[in-house]
């Protein structure tokens, strides 16, 4: 297999609501945990999504800066950009999980290697590929909680590839759509500019309760270091993607 080589529990789980409107949960420092049993969402295909903004004040540097001579009113309005849109940024983020089933097996599912996954079989976890230069819908993986017993802790992940860290500039959110409830949201918001890759959240099932912690542990190598800091386990060699 051809892969890249190459994080705390809080008190009873609280958590920031959105409003009515958005119906989210957001997940932050000081609540940093839900129970996906609890909230009666611990069943059927958990989608997990990524995407990520950057601001033209981060992309365009000096160009912007001279046209705010002509409109400096320009100044204090922000103009947000899709971040993974070809053209416009040269960041590659990508997802990927850690698994770890109740038998005791490890792996990892994510596009490098292609190590897609399969929601139907062990590991019961399956991207959808790699966005390489970003689909509105960015990247996301599929979790079939129809399966949980047979699952232990899964560590979702996000890295760039082979590119510039940009964790500082990059507005990433990961979302999760569960099939009943609302979504969670944890935003890697975090300052963390020399940063290569980050554990966003762990999902565990401790005696049948399946909860979602968050993480956003940065790290400056790739997934050989996130195995090492949770203790994974599993041995890692350098990988490439092909080229289109």
């Amino acid at each position: 297999m051809a892969f890249w080589d190459g994080l705390w529990r809080g008190k009873e789980p609280q958590f920031d609501s959105g409003s009515a409107a958005t119906n989210a949960i957001q997940l932050t420092k000081r609540r940093p945990e839900v129970s996906l049993s609890k909230q009666g969402a611990a069943t059927g295909n958990l989608r997990i999504n990524l995407s990520w903004q950057m601001r033209t004040s981060d992309i365009e540097g000096r160009s912007r800066q001279s046209g705010m001579l002509r409109k400096p009113f320009q100044l204090f309005k922000p103009e947000p950009v899709q971040g993974h849109t070809q053209g416009v940024v040269n960041v590659d983020l990508d997802l990927g999980c850690l698994y770890e089933l109740a038998d005791g097996s490890k792996g990892v599912v994510q596009p490098l290697g292609k190590l897609f996954g399969d929601t139907n079989a062990p590991p019961y976890v399956r991207t959808s590929g790699d966005d390489r230069f970003g689909a509105p819908s960015g990247e996301t993986l599929f979790v079939n909680l129809d399966h949980r017993d047979e699952i232990k802790r899964l560590l979702v992940f996000v890295y760039i590839y082979d590119q510039t860290p940009a964790f500082d500039r990059t507005k990433a959110v990961v979302t999760l759509y569960p099939t009943n409830g609302p979504r969670v949201e944890i935003h890697l918001d975090e300052r963390a500019s020399q940063a290569r890759s980050c554990a966003v959240l762990l999902i565990e099932n401790v005696d049948g309760d399946l909860t979602v912690r968050r993480e956003v542990k940065f790290v400056y190598g790739f997934q050989a270091e996130l195995d090492r800091l949770y203790g994974w386990g599993l041995q890692w060699a350098r990988g490439y993607k092909t080229r289109a």
